[in-house]
């Protein structure tokens, strides 16, 4: 396993960026304590919430968007003028703890990763729960994939993304597409993914006063709605207990200031254990998914280059 640990695309050089830097953050900290998305609470209002904070977040003005179904799934298509004849796929997996989000709300963080990859971005709209328990956004990920081989794409021009929960869904999917015997697909991006259902990893109490996005509650109860029952350590529930042999090239992102950076950092050791190539970013005070505040915060820019680098890499094979 290859830890990179922090190195930005834009190198902050002199000790006025770096403060820029540091008061960037203080910025999107003030907002971090000023939302409540309520994810422990109704799950009709954390939707409203959710969907409401994220749509303050900018799409690039060349980037059009379209109704799209794949394998029964709804969800969105991006493309700018650049891309809107691409091969290349970027199949997004929103975050949300499997109970909210939606490709709409989320529309700004996966077209600019489908854009400065030159992909088209395909983003789904799987089954939330608790109306659709596990395994439904697992089965809506494949089922989406297998769709788009069964339509003429090379598994090399299609690569998987997602964020959060979706960022465990990334290796979920994976491990259904392999478990069906389809081909691997050219790599994946996980942004602070949530990979352990059983809330076991040591972060989710030694960081609690430094995550201002996620209380435990927050994830607890909606993991508890997902699952419906279901053994949590199971592989597909929970993929940092599972084997993950075959799988294509892996970057992982997660800010030190997760209390899901313990999920990062195991499934990157196994991982690397089970013989998959694999990029781990640890990046110093970073909030979850900071990635969304690219906008306005220099590291959230930084980091959205980094990855949209890596993409390319796996279309262009120089990540195999």
């Amino acid at each position: 396993m290859e830890e990179l640990g922090y190195r930005a695309a834009r190198r902050i050089g002199d000790q006025e960026e770096s403060q820029v830097s540091v008061q960037e953050l203080e910025v999107v900290r003030g907002l971090l304590r000023e939302t409540e998305i309520g994810l422990a609470g109704p799950v009709g209002a954390a939707r409203e919430n959710f969907d409401a904070m994220l749509s303050n977040i900018p799409v690039d003005d060349d980037v059009a968007f379209e109704p799209a179904e794949v394998g029964g799934v709804p969800g969105q298509w991006s493309s700018t003028p650049a891309t809107a004849s691409s091969e290349r796929v970027l199949l997004y997996l929103h975050g949300g703890c499997f109970n909210i989000g939606s490709t709409t709300g989320y529309r700004a963080l996966w077209s600019a990763f489908a854009k400065g990859a030159g992909a088209r971005g395909l983003a789904l709209d799987y089954r939330l729960a608790p109306e659709h328990a596990f395994p439904a956004a697992v089965d809506d990920a494949v089922a989406a994939y297998r769709a788009l081989l069964d339509a003429g794409h090379a598994p090399r021009s299609v690569a998987f993304a997602g964020d959060s929960a979706g960022g465990g869904l990334v290796f979920s999917a994976l491990l259904g597409a392999r478990d069906a015997g389809l081909p691997m697909p050219a790599g994946a991006l996980a942004l602070s993914p949530m990979t352990d259902l059983t809330l076991s990893g040591e972060s989710l109490e030694t960081k609690a006063d430094a995550d201002l996005s996620l209380s435990y509650d927050d994830l607890a109860i909606p993991a508890g709605r997902y699952l419906d029952g279901a053994d949590p350590a199971q592989p597909l529930a929970s993929p940092v207990f599972a084997d993950l042999t075959g799988l294509p090239p892996v970057t992982i992102h997660v800010g030190s200031a997760e209390r899901l950076l313990d999920d990062s950092t195991r499934i990157a050791a196994k991982l690397g254990a089970d013989g998959v190539r694999v990029n781990l970013e640890v990046w110093p005070g970073m909030p979850h998914v900071w990635h969304s505040f690219a906008f306005m915060l220099s590291e959230g820019a930084a980091a959205t280059a980094r990855a949209c680098a890596f993409l390319e890499d796996c279309y262009e094979g120089r990540a195999a």
